[in-house]
Formats: structure tokens, C-alpha cells, sequence
């Protein structure tokens, strides 16, 4: 039995997927930008993942919320997935926003891949944040990666030398890979001595990026000011840290 549950299966026009999880994430950039896109495009939930097969609840445990003042309700790790018509007249926007499974990958990943074949995805993009050694002062960078050569060749992508650990993104990427299915990757370069999140000006250049590669709008203004405020906290925080401010003042240089 399946654990993707499909509440309705919409008709959509060339549809792209935008997938971000909770590992591959510093500073909560990707789920934040992807949840941006949901809200500023009013996204439908139409589709989601059963928790059970994929997680250890010892380890990420459901909540549990008050309702009406009644009643507790038990809330579980949730997958979901949006679509937006409206987003791009050529193409219709699917998003994915979940947690990194602790369990079974492969199915969690073929699932993700069902999914998109139901909806006749033909483009698969993981948004994703690393930690690295960047100024919180400059321009958020954003590198691409894609084992699809002709995507590569259009976004003149650098190929990726990397070699160790992956996380959900690599092993869909790899998935999408074997399934034949075009996929990319966007990821936001996040300073590691920031532990704030999220981090609206690296969820900002996600979007921005995305975006442009799609060749849509969006009304950016909320997260805008949201990374203006973001910086502003930072710069004082940084400055009444001699050391931390020494740091910067290097990696600026």
C-alpha cells in the first residue's frame, strides 16, 4: 500500500515539481522560500505522505495542540504538496514541502516520483541551503547542480566534484536520474556562524533564482523586508562581537 494520498488529482500544463526537506536546509532557506511561493501564489494542498512508514518518532515527535480549548489533537510530521495554475501561463507549479525521512529512502523518494508521474511532472527542482564561509553582508550566492547535461548546458552549470555524505535531495536527484526525469538543484550558500532561522535573505535569493529560471513573478516585497530586518539584527549583533566582527571583516576581504 501506497503512502502518498491524493485528495484530488488536479489538470495541470507542463508541470514542474519544487521540492524542499528539512536536512538539506540551513537556516530553514529552502522550506521557507518554498512556503513563501505556496502562500504568495494561494497553492492548493492536494496531496501528502503518510509519516508512519518514513520516521522515528522517538526521535522527531508529533506535537500536540489545544483546539477550541476542548480537545488535544496530535499533529504528525507532515508532506505536502501544493499545485498554483497561475503562477507561469506556459506552466503549472507543483511544490513539495516536507522532513528528511529517517526510513526507507528509496521508497520515500519513488513515492515522491509517483507522485510526479501522476501529475505528469516532466521537470523535478530541489531547493536546498549549505553551511559556508560567506559574509552575511554580501549577496546571498546560489550554485545549481544538474546530472542533466542539456540543463547543465543552459544554465552553464559548474558539474559538482563533491564526493561523501548526501541527504534526500542527492538521492532524489539520483532517482529522478534513473526514472529519466530532468531535475536541478538550487542551493543558497548560508554563513555558518549565523544560527538564526530562518533566514529570509537566503529564502529570498531562492526565490529570486528560481523565478528567473522559470521565468515568472512574484510579488517579493514581505520577504524583502523581512531579509532588510534580518540584516539589520545580524550588523548588531556583529558588532558588539569584537571577534565575530574581526571574522566578517575577513571574509568581506
Amino acid at each position: 500500500m501506497s503512502a502518498l494520498t491524493i485528495e484530488e488529482l488536479p489538470t495541470l500544463t507542463t508541470p514542474a515539481l519544487v521540492v524542499a526537506f528539512g536536512w538539506n536546509d540551513a537556516g530553514s532557506a529552502a522550506t521557507h522560500a518554498a512556503q513563501f511561493l505556496v502562500n504568495r501564489m494561494q497553492a492548493r494542498r492536494f496531496a501528502s505522505l503518510d509519516p508512519e512508514e518514513f520516521y522515528n518518532f522517538s526521535e522527531l515527535r508529533p506535537q500536540v495542540r489545544l483546539r477550541e480549548g476542548l480537545y488535544r489533537e496530535v499533529i504528525w510530521p507532515a508532506n505536502e504538496f501544493f499545485y498554483s495554475r497561475s503562477a507561469i501561463p506556459q506552466r503549472s507549479l507543483v511544490f513539495g514541502i516536507g522532513i528528511e525521512p529517517h526510513l526507507r529512502w528509496k521508497t520515500y523518494a519513488s513515492t515522491i516520483l509517483e507522485l510526479a508521474q501522476q501529475c505528469g511532472v516532466n521537470l523535478v527542482i530541489t531547493l536546498g541551503a549549505l553551511l559556508a564561509d560567506v559574509a552575511y553582508s554580501r549577496p546571498v550566492r546560489v550554485a545549481g547542480f544538474s546530472s542533466d547535461p542539456a540543463l547543465s548546458a543552459q544554465l552553464q552549470l559548474t558539474p559538482s566534484r563533491y564526493e561523501g555524505p548526501t541527504g534526500m535531495v542527492g538521492v532524489l536527484n539520483d532517482a529522478c536520474r534513473r526514472a529519466g526525469v530532468a531535475s536541478l538543484s538550487f542551493w543558497a550558500n548560508v554563513p555558518h556562524y549565523i544560527s538564526a532561522s530562518p533566514n529570509p535573505k537566503a529564502a529570498l535569493a531562492l526565490v529570486g533564482r528560481l523565478a528567473s529560471f522559470l521565468n515568472f513573478t512574484v510579488d517579493t516585497t514581505e520577504l524583502r523586508a523581512a531579509a532588510a530586518d534580518f540584516d539589520v539584527k545580524i550588523a548588531r549583533a556583529v558588532a558588539e562581537n569584537p571577534e565575530m566582527a574581526s571574522y566578517v571583516r575577513q571574509l568581506e576581504a
